[in-house]
């Protein structure tokens, strides 16, 4: 028999084998036991966490031969027919490679009839985003009304693409990516069930490379027995992945923390005679930092998975502020941003770590690296001739003189672009209306809130104020665009335009009491249209084509004269 990649064969044939899931296994082990099933279910969540291997499950849930149950046998022939993928009544559609209207409609035209074998027709369609706008509106009616015995289970990576109509029409379950925790659990799982020997160091480091999917960290782990000749050491399981030892990192640190040059280079020479990926080398190097804040900061506190290197840690600790963590740590994680853009990888790696040293901190009586030179004062300005009638002015005074620095705090090596913003200065305050209330027009312009920001303000009405807090209400119809982050940035503008932190509060307003900005301009646009229209109508020239020629005038063609 050939062989099977462990991602495949160690795939869950039952709820109770999924790993990390607990909420959605929940839900639909509740909705099966109490027969309680809505018609389309969308799962959410990124590659190889389980979006299809859920659906294939409930579609044997609903199915098995020995009843509906959230736990199916796995041994009727309806079970083995899903988990060998030839289940009749199991439609698995990959919206990639088919995303036309005609694929759809395909779908539907088959929907109205009848299982051939279970009790449901399940339609699995992964990579539902894919689906063209056609496609989609095709889709809709059916998704809104299936015949009963039909279950859509959608599966997506990238719901916001999905239009409003179809997410309204399903149940949404979003999958969370797994923890290198519960991806090693597993891993040590399979190798004990294969008898494959391993070394523990060989797991961490394929369940931190697997980045939340468990189908990666399985073909990771596929290729790392391959690697080894079919054993799993930490050294062979580095070498294939481009990683390096924690010793390594904590080298660096420490050069750092000494300040010196010579030995930070070569720690990056010798990180270098790995080969490694030098984006993962700063990745190791912002988890070190990670630790070792957490070593200042949270001394009882221990990360789950915790190396042995307690004592490094608490030794630099000592000779490292926490602000300069911060700032190592800040810098890794740009560096790492930035790596796509440097020369190659090496030097942007280098220039990471030159840049965490040229900002660390000043020992005793030693000037910051980051420091530079005090201009020389300027000479003060005479003073202007005073009024007659005033007292003698007072006399101009002169350039305090430099304050000798005291011992170097290591926050004062922040450079200026870690430095918290200043609040920008407030605009002119709008207007006022009767009520004492910034004028709401005149605020939504001042504070240019344009786009999806300027639609929720143009559809609101300011109802009154609550301290700092400023209550709008709006329409049910609009409620959905009240959401984060844009409500954040609608109060960070609002706030600039008045001078003060403001918070905004959105209530439901049924009753449709006041009139919104939109709705002003809608009339003040309908007077202009009706305007328009009659200024044309009562035109001598026009009254002139129509009794000579039988013109007429399209009223859809008469706009207003806008300046």
């Amino acid at each position: 028999m050939s062989y099977q990649v462990l991602a495949r064969k160690w795939r869950p044939r039952k709820f109770a084998e999924l790993v990390g899931q607990e909420h959605v296994v929940r839900a639909l082990t509740n909705a099966l036991d109490t027969g309680r099933m809505h018609h389309a279910y969308l799962f959410t969540g990124t590659r190889g966490v389980g979006k299809t291997t859920i659906a294939r499950i409930f579609a044997k849930s609903l199915n098995c031969e020995r009843g509906e149950s959230a736990d199916p046998c796995g041994e009727c022939a309806v079970c083995t027919a899903v988990d060998a993928g030839r289940f009749v009544d199991l439609l698995e559609i990959d919206a990639a490679s088919n995303t036309g209207v005609d694929d759809v409609r395909e779908v539907i035209e088959n929907a109205q009839y009848a299982p051939a074998r279970g009790r449901f027709k399940v339609y699995l369609v992964d990579e539902v985003h894919m689906l063209s706008k056609p496609a989609f509106n095709a889709l809709l009616k059916t998704l809104e009304e299936p015949p009963p015995h039909v279950k859509f289970l959608l599966a997506t990576t990238d719901p916001q693409k999905l239009p409003v109509t179809v997410l309204s029409r399903c149940l949404k379950f979003n999958l969370k990516r797994l923890l290198p925790e519960q991806i090693s659990g597993q891993m040590r799982h399979i190798l004990g069930a294969e008898s494959i020997a391993y070394e523990d160091g060989a797991i961490v480091e394929l369940a931190r490379a697997a980045d939340g999917s468990l189908r990666d960290g399985l073909s990771l782990l596929d290729q790392a027995i391959a690697y080894g000749g079919g054993a799993l050491k930490v050294d062979d399981v580095r070498a294939m992945l481009g990683s390096v030892a924690r010793g390594q990192v904590l080298g660096v640190l420490d050069a750092l923390a000494a300040g010196d040059g010579d030995q930070l280079m070569a720690e990056c020479a010798r990180i270098a005679s790995f080969s490694p990926d030098f984006g993962g080398v700063l990745d190791d190097l912002a988890a070190v930092l990670h630790r070792l804040q957490l070593f200042q900061l949270v001394p009882g506190y221990r990360p789950e998975g915790d190396g042995g290197d307690e004592a490094a840690l608490a030794a630099l600790a000592e000779r490292l502020g926490p602000e300069d963590v911060q700032l190592y740590y800040q810098i890794a994680i740009g560096g790492r941003r930035d790596l796509a853009l440097a020369p190659d990888a090496r030097t942007g790696f280098e220039m990471a770590l030159l840049r965490m040293l040229a900002f660390r901190p000043a020992g005793e009586g030693e000037p910051t690296r980051a420091e530079r030179p005090a201009a020389a004062p300027r000479p003060a300005a005479a003073p202007a001739p005073a009024p007659a009638r005033s007292a003698p002015p007072m006399p101009a005074s002169a350039p305090a003189p430099a304050m000798e620095r005291p011992a170097p705090r290591q926050a004062e090596t922040l450079p200026p672009r870690m430095e918290p913003a200043p609040v920008p200065a407030p605009r002119a305050a709008p207007a006022l209306d009767s009520r004492g209330l910034p004028h709401w027009d005149s605020l939504i312009e001042q504070a240019s809130l344009r786009g999806p920001m300027g639609q929720l303000a143009q559809n609101a009405v300011l109802r009154e104020r609550e301290g700092s807090t400023l209550v709008l209400a709006l329409q049910p119809m609009y409620m959905h665009l009240a959401v984060e982050p844009m409500v954040g940035q609608m109060e960070e503008r609002i706030s600039q335009a008045l001078g003060e932190r403001i918070r905004l509060r959105f209530v439901d307003d049924r009753s449709g009491g006041g009139e919104t900005p939109a709705a002003r301009a809608a009339n003040a646009r309908s007077v202009a249209q009706s305007a328009a229209e009659q200024s044309i109508e009562e035109d001598p020239l026009v009254q002139s084509l129509r009794r000579e020629f039988g013109a007429r005038v399209l009223p859809q063609s008469v706009k207003p004269f806008e300046p």
